[in-house]
């Protein structure tokens, strides 16, 4: 499926969980309708430190995975090596958020780590609209 974007409500849910959570990391999986992320999944079984998360992808309901999300308690959002082999596994749009966790605060990769464009949708507009 081809990713067109994620919706601000989304994008919202994700800065405030990870504000919410730090300085623990915050983990997830990122789930689309019609090309547009539009939600994230919470798997149980999730750990959190303030060093790394760990998700349990066996526990992970009959819903197909777009990619990832995650934060970093600090304002570094590169991805580190153990978030390229969870990148590899999980699908091919990866958002890390990192402090202040505001919507600067965040970059979109590819599975090998390589930043692309995620456009943030309004939330109000029909997904069937969006070209």
């Amino acid at each position: 499926m081809k990713i067109k974007g994620i919706e601000s409500d989304a994008l919202n849910f994700i800065l405030k969980v990870s504000e919410s959570t730090a300085p623990l990391e915050f983990a997830g999986l990122l789930h689309a309708d019609n090309g547009v992320i539009t939600e994230v999944i919470v798997l149980p079984g999730t750990e959190s430190s303030s060093c790394s998360a760990i998700m349990r992808l066996f526990m992970m309901p009959n819903i197909k995975s777009v990619g990832s999300v995650h934060s970093h308690p600090s304002p570094n959002i590169k991805p580190s090596k153990a978030d390229l082999q969870m990148f590899s596994k999980t699908g091919s749009h990866h958002i890390i958020v990192g402090k202040p966790f505001d919507e600067k605060s965040w970059k979109c990769y590819d599975r090998n780590g390589y930043v692309q464009d995620l456009p943030v949708i309004d939330s109000e507009i029909n997904n069937d609209e969006i070209v």
